[in-house]
């Protein structure tokens, strides 16, 4: 839902949380925009514009009276090229955001994001043409008329001005996020603050809970090895995407081979490489992309062995992974089911947000058990789709919007009509494309942060695309040309570095014009 201004939105996202209608599931507030995640068995999307736009926008929700004071080192790299855009000196930039009362809008884009409003709404700035592939936690960033801070190291696009050392999301507090809608901030020289000093962590000895069954010790981990499970649908009111497996359907069909619930966690395992050591009779099921497997007895015979069939492993037995042949992400599920940690409700591992259990570590010793009572194995499970390997294009369907209108003809027809490379700065957060003609926009002033979904295709300023996948930020300030449509997310997150991707338009850009009640409104 759009809408005319930031008021106006968080006056619909306020009224909608007090009278929610009838099939929504969340509500991502933003700048300008709400993104709302509805279920088609309960409404349809005209009904749903329909009563939304029947709500009020004159009256806001009392906020929290929280008054936060962050100290900063001003030393961002983007601080003289930001004061050159405002046509002011450093320090008269410096001073401006100190003197600056500002007040938290919304959270977003990742858990303790807080997007924050200046009292004297003078501050427009420009995000990079391009968005950096790393951020360090605490930054002090500047971006359209916000101001805010990084929680933990991740990409993004906005204008580096500082450096706190608050945390702004700490699970071991109460409340996690230390910036909440309605709190009013002011930043202050670091320098002038008492200074903390916080000693290093000590890493207690790993512990195996009661009831522990065989064990699993990690010899390798291959480039990355998750935990992940279908992840944490809901809370983006925490500032959490989903996350959870990139391949759900090869998740659940490793449960279903080793007769586990289909949501039971497994390990996600990038490019192969993973080798395990067992101290018991386990049966595991492997799934996902194709690496060759090699079981090693414990007296040093060696066989190879299928995936997509339950094995049975005994003690001192070892699991190796070779490199895939094809597809990017295996899964491994274990008969009975690990024993894992849960934070927020979920086991998966967030790498954006860093929510979740650790990537797993050479020595690591993996509890199993947590399902005393497994169903029978399978042994006719089939792979959902043939994946790709490096040197293969791959077609992804895509549903046009809902910032089609801000690009030009030929970037819409470039979109389809050229192949786009998948390069090796690509994560769990997103698939960052390149191709030899970049995407044109015809409208080029700055877009307000607005929600984003899994599968969104963002275009930065560089016009080569990212596309996202479940670890992505909640809300983003590049326009969404199309997003690739649910069916095909599995498949998106198996294309390995080097592949191609070309994109086939299902469906054109739908806008649904605002109700009589309000002429200012588009769905």
């Amino acid at each position: 839902m759009e809408l005319s201004s930031l008021d106006e939105t968080l006056a619909l996202f306020d009224s909608l949380s007090a009278a929610p209608e009838k099939g929504i599931e969340e509500i991502i507030p933003a700048a300008r925009t709400l993104l709302i995640r509805f279920c088609r068995r309960e409404t349809s999307m005209v009904q749903l514009a329909e009563k939304i736009a029947r709500h009020s926008l004159a009256q806001r929700t009392e906020r929290s009276s929280q008054q936060v004071t962050i100290p900063v080192h001003y030393n961002g790299e983007d601080l003289p090229s930001v004061a050159e855009l405002l046509g002011i000196e450093v320090q008269a930039l410096i001073r401006r955001h100190q003197e600056s009362v500002w007040n938290v809008a919304f959270t977003g884009f990742a858990p303790g994001f807080a997007y924050m409003v200046s009292d004297t709404g003078e501050w427009q700035t420009p995000r990079r043409s391009t968005p950096r592939t790393r951020i360090p936690a605490g930054s002090v960033a500047l971006a359209g008329e916000f101001s805010g801070i990084y929680p933990q190291a991740s990409p993004g696009g906005w204008q580096l001005i500082g450096q706190t050392e608050l945390k702004m999301w700490d699970l071991s507090r109460e409340q996690p996020a230390l910036l909440m809608p309605g709190a009013q901030v002011n930043f202050i020289d670091a320098a002038k603050s008492t200074k903390t000093v916080s000693l290093p962590a000590q890493v207690p000895a790993q512990r195996l809970p009661e009831g522990t069954g065989a064990t699993l010790t990690v010899l390798a981990t291959g480039l990355q090895t998750l935990w992940q499970d279908n992840g944490r649908a809901g809370r983006a009111g925490m500032g959490l995407s989903e996350s959870g497996a990139m391949d759900k359907a090869a998740l659940h069909a490793a449960n279903r081979i080793v007769g586990n619930p289909i949501n039971s966690p497994c390990l996600e395992i990038t490019q192969g490489g993973f080798r395990a050591r067992v101290t018991g009779d386990v049966v595991i099921g492997v799934t996902g992309a194709q690496c060759p497997l090699t079981l090693r007895t414990a007296e040093g015979e060696r066989y190879a062995v299928d995936s997509y069939r339950p094995l049975n492993l005994a003690a001192g037995d070892e699991i190796h992974f070779a490199a895939p042949v094809c597809g990017l992400r295996s899964y491994l599920a274990v008969r009975g089911g690990f024993i894992v940690p849960q934070s927020l409700g979920s086991a998966a591992r967030d790498s954006l947000a860093q929510v979740g259990p650790e990537p797993l570590g050479v020595g690591d010793i993996l509890a199993t058990g947590s399902h005393p009572n497994p169903g029978p194995v399978l042994l006719n499970e089939l792979p959902a789709a043939s994946l790709p390997t490096a040197e293969d294009t791959v077609t992804l369907d895509i549903v046009l919007g809902p910032r089609t209108d801000w690009f030009t003809a030929q970037a819409i027809e470039l979109l389809t009509a050229q192949s786009w490379r998948v390069t090796p700065q690509s994560n769990r957060i997103g698939l960052r494309l390149a191709s030899e003609q970049p995407l044109a926009r015809s409208k080029h002033q700055e877009l307000p942060s607005e929600g984003t979904c899994s599968g969104s295709i963002q275009v930065p300023a560089s016009g080569q695309p990212v596309l996202f996948l479940h670890d992505h930020p909640l809300t983003g300030g590049y326009p969404v040309i199309a997003a690739v449509a649910e069916y095909h997310l599995d498949l998106a997150g198996q294309i390995p570095p080097g592949a191609g991707i070309r994109f086939n338009v299902i469906r054109p850009f739908l806008e649904i014009a605002g109700s009589k009640a309000s002429d200012q409104r588009d769905a």
